[in-house]
């Protein structure tokens, strides 16, 4: 065979491999079958077989939760800088930029006045995809504004976390917003506005040890991995096996640490549930 007939040939088979689509299945963490990405999407990024919780992006958290044209985005003009001119493999400023560009968010924390299932809400959620949701100075200003809002108001503050704890390239400033955000919760709840903390996967670090576990009501999504280090430091700290399912929400819910475990999909009607019987405890303007 000519060279030329090779080579044709090689592009020919590469080309066939190309025009195969990605992506349309998908194996699940939970029970390990193969399952049609698209029945993962309609069923709000659920395993239909085994209802694992498959990660949801941002946008159509946002789209399940808040009621429709009602949300209100807060604090754009806050962007994160460099204050300790951080540098691993590349500077945190080069890493911000990049960010920015691909999640077309200016950091891990969005903050929204909106209602939800009809009862005005200050609502907070974490964004994931933006440096592993970590909580830096200006995540904890947004957080703290979403508690001085709903005390403004007198409205419910609801916030989904989902974060890897603090940002590690901000150094001490981003532990200090721990006892930042944890203050302007007391504030909160000094004049009884009632706070409900919903936890993602997952949900660890100083975002863990602080407001996400001060909630009035504490929900979790089933599966969430939660506290403050992770399964494999501990076991490697205290040279000791943990018990099954350590730090998953089933486990902290079997011991008291969190309120209710809710489905995604009867999430929105259970967080419009518990807003109705607190809207009658919330103190006048």
């Amino acid at each position: 065979m000519a060279w030329w007939s090779r080579k044709n040939k090689a592009t020919e088979l590469s080309s066939e491999k190309r025009s195969v689509p990605t992506g349309l299945f998908i194996k699940c963490e939970g029970c390990s079958a193969t399952v049609d990405s698209e029945k993962i999407r309609e069923a709000l990024r659920c395993c239909p077989q085994c209802g694992h919780h498959f990660t949801m992006p941002t946008e159509e958290r946002l789209a399940l939760l808040l009621d429709e044209e009602s949300a209100e985005e807060q604090d754009l003009e806050i962007t994160p800088r460099d204050p300790l001119g951080f540098r691993d493999t590349k500077s945190y400023a080069d890493r911000l930029v990049a960010l920015r560009r691909h999640t077309g968010q200016p950091d891990a924390f969005r903050s929204f006045l909106a209602q939800l299932d009809g009862v005005p809400v200050s609502f907070g959620v974490f964004q994931f995809e933006f440096m592993g949701g970590s909580m830096g100075s200006v995540v904890g200003e947004k957080i703290t504004r979403v508690f001085e809002r709903a005390a403004e108001q007198r409205i419910p503050a609801i916030v989904l976390s989902a974060s890897g704890g603090a940002r590690m390239q901000e150094g001490i400033l981003s532990l200090m917003q721990m006892a930042k955000t944890s203050a302007a919760l007391q504030r909160l709840r000094s004049i009884g506005v009632p706070y409900v903390s919903v936890l993602l996967h997952p949900t660890t670090g100083g975002v863990a040890a602080s407001f996400a576990m001060l909630g009035d009501v504490i929900l979790a999504e089933p599966g969430a991995m939660i506290g403050f280090a992770g399964p494999r430091v501990i076991e490697q700290t205290i040279r000791q096996k943990l018990p099954e399912g350590f730090q998953r929400a089933e486990f902290l819910l079997k011991h008291g640490i969190i309120d209710s475990i809710v489905p995604r999909c009867e999430l929105k009607p259970r967080l419009g549930q518990l807003l109705r019987l607190m809207r009658g405890t919330l103190p006048t303007p």
